[in-house]
C-alpha cells in the first residue's frame, strides 16, 4: 500500500510541476535573471506555488531567484512564528511585512459585511511597494485554474463582463509583472498535494470576515458540474484559451460594421441556419462543413 501511495504522489507531483512549467512557457512568465517575489499567505495554493518554483529553479533552462514574502496583517490570533520557521527550514530567502490592515478594514467595513474586497486592495498596494523595495522583477501569485474559472463566472453573473484572471499581467501601477504559474493546475490536485506534503496551513478566517458568498456559490456549482459532467471544467478552461471575437457581441473588440459578403469562405463563419450540436458524431465533422441527409448512415437516422 505504501508503494501505491508513493506512486500516486509522484504522479500528482509531476502533474502539478508539468502544468506549471507549461503555463510558464506558454505565457512567457519567467525570464533569465528574474527575481521573483512569491506571495506566501500560508494557504495550500501559495505553499504549492513556492514548492513548485523551487523545483523548477533547479531544472529550468533559465536562471532566476526567489524571495518569499508574507504580509502579516495583524489579525488577532495570527501565528507569527509558523512561516518564518518553515522558510528558515527550507533555506529560502524571505521577508515578513508587518502592516496593521486589520484595524483599517474593521474600522471601514460594517460588522457582518465581508471584508475581502478592501483587504485585497490594501494588500495589493503593500505588495507592490514591497516588490519595488526588493527589486523584484516578477510577482508570483498562487491562483489556479479553478480560481480563474470562478472569476470568469463571477464577472459574467455579477459584473456584466467576459473577464477572468489572466495568467500574466501588468500591475495596476504599471511597474510590475504579475504571474500565476499554477494557471493550469486543478484545485483538487493542489489540495491533495498540500495534504501529502503536510504544509503548515494558516487558516484564512482569522479576521472573522464572512466568506465571499458569491464565490462560494460559484465554487459549489463548478464542483457539482465536475462530479456530474466529467470534462466540463476542462472544457471551460480550454474555452478561455479559444476566444472568437467575431462570434461575441463586443463592437469595440471586433469591427462588425465592416463585415461584408465578399464571396470568400470563412472557416469561422456563422452557421446561421444550423442547430447547435456539440455531441452527435452524426452531424459533426472536422471541417464544420454542412452535412447532407444522404451523408448520414441510415441506422443513425432511425
Amino acid at each position: 500500500m505504501a508503494s501505491e501511495n508513493k506512486y500516486s504522489f509522484n504522479k500528482l507531483q509531476k502533474r502539478i510541476r508539468r502544468e506549471a512549467g507549461k503555463a510558464i512557457q506558454d505565457f512567457g512568465m519567467i525570464e533569465d535573471g528574474d527575481r521573483i517575489m512569491v506571495c506566501l499567505s500560508g494557504g495550500k495554493d501559495s505553499y504549492t506555488l513556492l514548492d513548485t518554483l523551487q523545483y523548477l529553479q533547479k531544472v529550468a533552462p533559465v536562471r532566476f531567484s526567489l524571495i518569499a514574502v508574507n504580509l502579516d496583517q495583524k489579525q488577532p490570533g495570527f501565528p507569527e512564528h509558523v512561516l518564518p520557521e518553515y522558510l528558515e527550514k527550507l533555506g529560502v530567502e524571505y521577508k515578513i511585512v508587518e502592516e496593521d490592515t486589520y484595524s483599517i478594514v474593521k474600522d471601514k467595513i460594517p460588522e457582518g459585511k465581508t471584508t475581502c474586497s478592501l483587504c485585497s486592495r490594501l494588500r495589493r498596494g503593500i505588495l507592490y511597494r514591497t516588490a519595488k523595495e526588493l527589486k523584484a522583477t516578477k510577482i508570483a501569485l498562487g491562483h489556479h485554474r479553478d480560481d480563474m474559472i470562478e472569476t470568469l463566472f463571477l464577472n459574467m453573473f455579477h459584473g456584466g463582463k467576459l473577464k477572468s484572471m489572466p495568467p500574466k499581467l501588468a500591475s495596476d501601477n504599471g511597474e510590475h509583472i504579475v504571474i500565476r504559474p499554477l494557471a493550469y493546475a486543478r484545485e483538487k490536485d493542489i489540495e491533495q498535494y498540500s495534504e501529502a506534503m503536510e504544509f503548515p496551513i494558516i487558516p484564512c478566517n482569522l479576521c472573522g470576515s464572512q466568506e465571499n458568498l458569491q464565490r462560494k456559490q460559484i465554487k459549489q456549482l463548478l464542483n457539482q458540474w465536475d462530479k456530474q459532467f466529467p470534462g466540463r471544467i476542462e472544457s471551460l478552461c480550454t474555452a478561455m484559451q479559444n476566444v472568437v471575437p467575431s462570434h461575441l457581441a463586443d463592437n469595440a473588440l471586433f469591427d462588425f460594421k465592416s463585415v461584408t459578403a465578399n464571396g470568400v469562405a470563412d472557416e469561422n463563419g456563422d452557421k446561421a441556419f444550423d442547430t447547435e450540436n456539440f455531441s452527435s458524431d452524426a452531424v459533426n465533422n472536422v471541417n464544420n462543413e454542412p452535412v447532407l441527409m444522404s451523408d448520414i448512415p441510415i441506422k443513425q437516422l432511425a
